[in-house]
């Protein structure tokens, strides 16, 4: 496949990406989605703050699931909501994830102008051990609150195009005067934007989310944009099948890397335990491998 201007291959962010998916070979992403009620009951017994129970709770999802799969996507809000010390946890699990050797996608849906995206760049993207490798953002403000997040190299992005809940049809599915969808005009800026930025496997690291359960508009979003990698929430438990999936992966693709789609799953897998268990992190573990079998099976 054909580049416009190759980024070296050690930090392009889609190039890092496709090796990653296919030396598991699958294009399974685990979403690190915490709630405290839900934690396995030796951890929620604990005389430690609730902060650090999640926290612990997260280094052993990492722990179980780095064997199956090669992408993690915490939700930046699950930690936010305890203030400075889930900030801390938070930094503490991206740190851990990227030790085990992992890329980390932050889902933290950020979207401003100017100065404001710089800020929020730079704490998603800051040369440290807890900096995410991408992170989701809202373009809806437009292309120049899309740009402050492409200025740090080997970082990536994914732009919120057709999302998988079911009120997203009430502005993304609206029509224009041209005909297009609103979702159709958030895939055509995504497109433009990552044009520049593809590396050697072809895919750009300008990104986008389009949810599984919105697979009926699929084949004209991938056919928009050719070389991004969509990020795919609503597989499994929201109803997502992988026949949807399937739909999604560019034409001619071979291989998980070069399929063009990261599948996430998040409470299919983190909380498929019994609470008082305490074994958990095998159930956890065997989800996992579950998961990435069944995505395994696109390229088959």
């Amino acid at each position: 496949m054909t580049t416009d201007q190759p980024h070296a291959a050690t930090t392009h962010f889609a190039d890092r990406l496709a090796d990653a998916l296919d030396r598991v070979g699958a294009p399974a992403c685990v979403g690190l989605d915490p709630v405290l009620e839900r934690l396995p009951a030796s951890i929620r017994a604990q005389r430690s703050s609730d902060a650090d129970k999640i926290g612990e709770f997260c280094l052993g999802v990492i722990d179980a699931v780095a064997p199956h799969v090669a992408v993690v996507k915490p939700q930046s809000a699950c930690f936010e909501r305890y203030g400075a010390e889930g900030i801390r946890v938070l930094h503490a699990t991206i740190a851990h994830a990227r030790s085990r050797g992992m890329l980390v996608v932050l889902d933290a849906k950020r979207g401003d102008i100017g100065v404001t995206a710089e800020h929020y760049a730079h704490a998603a993207f800051a040369d440290a051990p807890h900096a995410a490798d991408a992170l989701t953002i809202n373009g809806y403000l437009g292309p120049d609150t899309v740009e402050p997040f492409l200025t740090h190299p080997g970082r990536g992005v994914f732009v919120l195009v057709r999302t998988s809940n079911p009120g997203s049809d009430a502005v993304q599915a609206q029509r224009l005067a041209d005909g297009r969808t609103v979702s159709h005009l958030l895939a055509d800026m995504v497109a433009a934007l990552g044009r520049a930025r593809r590396g050697r496997s072809g895919l750009s690291d300008v990104g986008a989310v389009v949810g599984a359960t919105k697979a009926a508009e699929g084949a004209e979003l991938r056919a928009r944009m050719r070389d991004q990698v969509f990020l795919v929430p609503g597989y499994g438990a929201q109803g997502g099948t992988l026949a949807d999936v399937r739909i999604l992966i560019r034409p001619g693709a071979r291989t998980p890397g070069e399929s063009g789609v990261l599948v996430t799953a998040s409470r299919s897998v983190i909380y498929a335990f019994d609470p008082a268990a305490d074994d958990w992190t095998a159930s956890v573990g065997a989800a996992a491998a579950g998961f990435a079998r069944e995505l395994a099976q696109l390229h088959r």
